[in-house]
């Protein structure tokens, strides 16, 4: 057994039925990812387009790819016509891009709402009265070729786990709010990650997104 299907085992024993493994292989070779696929992973997130784009040009097509990091306007073209998910929409002017280029590529892309919660401020994210205005004004009603399927953050960077834990309290309420608006397909809570994804999945977590822990430190 190699060290990343061992890694990889390891963590999902730490994970209860329900919660999917997001395995993040940014800044991580395409050989990498290939050992953790041969492991059986099939979920992976990566931050930057274009070294997502050249890892799907290598990779098994079976690979769901998720698209984590803070995507600029002028990038989704290099993802539209693969990508999985979009986890990191945080503004109407993004929705309206994304929904542009599926719509080029005759594609729905699944997307998650990425909420600010955490006390960092250059931390990316929606702010959650200005989201909710937006959602209760249908406002994504005008962006058919995206559908919203849940909400993603990250906690405050420290080792307070009650603050890290009111994060994701706040995350999960996010959520909870805004599921009238969207109907059975938003199912999916993302948040977590190595260092805290457990307080994460005590918080109601349905996907945990894990890099470090599986693939060891990045190199960039």
């Amino acid at each position: 057994m190699s060290l990343i299907e061992d890694n990889l085992h390891n963590v999902r024993a730490t994970l209860p039925e329900g919660v999917r493994l997001l395995a993040v292989s940014k800044f991580h070779p395409a050989e990498m990812i290939r050992e953790a696929y041969d492991a059986g992973q099939r979920l992976f997130g990566e931050n930057r387009p274009q070294e997502l784009k050249e890892k799907y040009a290598l990779l098994p097509k079976d690979i769901e790819w998720h698209m984590i990091g803070h995507l600029q306007t002028n990038k989704i073209k290099y993802i539209a016509p693969f990508v999985t998910m979009i986890e990191s929409l945080d503004s109407e002017r993004l929705a309206a891009a994304i929904d542009k280029e599926a719509a080029k590529c005759g594609r729905v892309i699944d997307c998650l709402l990425e909420i600010h919660v955490a006390q960092e401020q250059t931390k990316s994210g929606w702010d959650y009265a200005e989201l909710e205005e937006f959602v209760r004004g249908g406002g994504f009603a005008a962006y058919p070729n995206i559908r919203i399927r849940g909400v993603m953050g990250m906690a405050t960077f420290t080792d307070d786990e009650t603050v890290v834990r009111g994060d994701f309290m706040r995350l999960a309420e996010c959520k909870r709010a805004l599921a009238p608006y969207f109907g059975e397909a938003f199912d999916t809570l993302s948040m977590g990650m190595s260092e805290d994804y457990p307080i994460a999945v005590e918080c109601g977590a349905t996907e945990v997104r894990i890099g470090s822990t599986i693939f060891g430190p990045r190199v960039y």
